[in-house]
């Protein structure tokens, strides 16, 4: 499938950078996987260091702060973790299996990282290195990006429980559905907003709350994770049976084969591509510094989902 991916869909027009420090961040990021609990297997501990969660985050802030790269990697290695346990471990298998983990984790993000708080008793090691993640945001002294990265990273919890619910009644569901949850359930947002924390500059609230630059921000996470479903379809489709993926939709709603949903599916992210294209350089003209720090996140996000799905063992 990856073969079809690199035909189909087209390359982004942004320029590919990566972190100098990405090999000395991915040994620090799994060490720290390891200490918290998170994996407790050598079998596991390889499967994540495969998916190249450095790699991937090296690629979408290559400029930043060491520091920031290693909060990034660590976010991306919780979020794999995560999905991993709810696709493959079988905890998002039904949302009476998922919903006293994702309650714990919700009380986890409802301190807002305090760090005079002890450390969360009952949510077990998802839920220490999610209230560690919060209180390294939280020591930035950015509360704007904290709140935030609280609120989309609550989304992306709820709406595990919509995907348990669907795999519980074999569901498969439409597209616009399926395009609007998957921007919650790729984890893109809070990948962004962690990468935003490199900038110095930002938007500020009333020209982030601007429809043009809300709707851009949308279509940055679409991309992001319309690549991921074509490049990872192949795998995805030899495993257990799941209506997950923006091809698996195309082909439920309307009764294409396998062949032309790819196709359909590789269209729909080329077509947002250029319009993302238009619109970004759009937007770059008219804006200011803070506006720029926040477009190029995105671009950087878009190229390095592209990159690294080229390479990386997860969706092989």
């Amino acid at each position: 499938m990856r073969s079809f991916a690199v035909s189909a869909l087209r390359e982004p027009p942004f320029p590919a950078h990566r972190h100098a420090a990405v090999e000395l961040v991915a040994a620090e990021s799994l060490g720290w996987v390891r200490d918290l609990g998170l994996i407790g297997t050598p079998a596991g501990l390889r499967r994540l260091g495969g998916a190249s969660a450095a790699e991937l985050a090296g690629r979408a802030c290559p400029d930043g702060p060491v520091d920031r790269l290693r909060l990034l990697t660590d976010l991306i290695s919780w979020l794999f973790v995560m999905d991993d346990a709810c696709d493959e471990d079988g905890l998002g298998g039904s949302p009476s299996r998922l919903a006293p983990t994702v309650a714990e984790l919700l009380t986890v993000l409802d301190r807002h990282g305090d760090p005079d708080a002890p450390q969360p008793a009952g949510a077990g090691p998802l839920g220490v290195a999610l209230d560690d993640l919060c209180r390294r945001v939280r020591a930035r002294q950015r509360p704007a990006l904290l709140l935030r990265l609280v609120g989309q990273l609550r989304d992306y919890l709820l709406a595990l429980l919509w995907e348990a619910a669907n795999r519980e009644h074999r569901r498969v569901p439409g597209v616009a559905e399926y395009v609007q949850m998957r921007r919650h359930t790729g984890g893109a947002r809070p990948s962004f907003t962690v990468t935003d924390l490199a900038h110095g500059t930002l938007p500020g609230a009333g020209r982030r709350a601007d429809p043009a630059l809300a709707a851009l921000d949308a279509l940055a996470a679409d991309l992001v994770c319309w690549c991921n479903d074509v490049f990872s379809y192949g795998k995805e489709r030899t495993g257990s049976p799941d209506g997950h993926n923006l091809v698996t939709t195309i082909i439920g709603e309307s009764g294409q084969d396998e062949r032309d949903a790819l196709r359909a599916a590789a269209a729909r992210f080329n077509a947002g591509l250029a319009a993302y294209a238009e619109r970004d350089a759009a937007l770059d003209a008219a804006g200011d510094e803070g506006v720029h720090a926040f477009l190029v996140t995105r671009r950087n996000w878009i190229r390095a989902t592209y990159d690294w799905s080229l390479a990386a063992s997860r969706y092989a």
